[in-house]
């Protein structure tokens, strides 16, 4: 019986060896950077303000996910139906909140007050404070992009699964809900776990109105005591940390939808 021998990739190895290297000398040169006060990050990594700075960041992108989810499916049903004045209302949402950015978006909704003083019978001030203008502009622009992720899901599904449903008598919320929505999940979880990824970090964007998210809690302590690059450090570290954590769900989440994809084929 021959013995496989693996093949020899040199370019490989020594490409890998490269990038390890690089690595290595770019984490060496910031950490002996004589420019940073490395108590400082040890002395602020678990600061009250930084801790409660987190706290808003991850309620923050849990809350604008909600949002957009919930928002996002209104909208790729609407684009899918049968009703113009629906589709075209749709794509207008999508086109608008895709297309400017999400900064600027961040900027309108903070200052709000500068357009309308009162919204109904509320003071917008006392309405929009910085965290609530926080979720709603995160929210709505999440919807914009999670409205096009849910709408390539649903066209995944084969139409005879639809026409099969309606056919046994089910209305067409049902069929949505029950067959379409279902089977679409394993085209929807991927790119909606790396738009929330991508939420997580976007929250930092609310420092502009001080919303009090980790990067603004950041940014204050470092004004008072002139160690931004050492504040900046401890807030990537952090950012880091519920970013690997958001991927490893991610990661399970897909790895279960495949399972149960795989056996229902077996079942088949």
């Amino acid at each position: 019986m021959n013995r496989v021998v693996p093949l020899r990739r040199p370019g490989l190895w020594l490409s890998s060896a490269i990038v390890l290297a690089m690595l290595a000398w770019l984490l060496a040169a910031v950490w002996r950077n004589p420019n940073i006060v490395h108590s400082v990050i040890w002395q602020y990594q678990f600061a009250p303000a930084i801790l409660r700075g987190l706290r808003t960041t991850v309620l923050l992108a849990l809350l604008a996910a909600v949002v957009g989810v919930v928002l996002g499916v209104l909208l790729a049903v609407m684009r899918l139906s049968d009703s113009v004045v629906l589709r075209l209302g749709s794509g207008l949402y999508t086109w608008l909140l895709r297309g400017t950015p999400l900064l600027v978006q961040i900027l309108v909704w903070g200052n709000l007050a500068l357009l309308f003083e009162y919204i109904g019978p509320f003071k917008t001030n006392a309405l929009l404070t910085p965290f609530v203008a926080s979720v709603v502009a995160l929210g709505l622009n999440e919807a914009a992009y999670m409205a096009e992720i849910v709408r390539a899901g649903i066209l995944a599904v084969d139409r005879g699964q639809h026409e099969a449903a309606l056919a046994l008598g089910m209305s067409r919320a049902l069929t949505l809900r029950r067959i379409v929505l279902a089977q679409a999940l394993r085209v929807i979880i991927p790119p909606a776990g790396n738009q929330f990824i991508s939420l997580l970090k976007a929250t930092s964007l609310v420092s502009v109105i001080a919303g009090g998210d980790l990067l603004t809690a950041a940014q204050n302590i470092s004004s008072s005591n002139l160690h931004t690059i050492e504040l900046m450090l401890v807030a990537t570290f952090w950012y880091l940390v519920i970013t690997s954590i958001s991927s490893l769900g991610q990661h399970v989440v897909e790895r279960r939808l495949g399972r149960s994809a795989a056996g229902s084929h077996g079942a088949r």
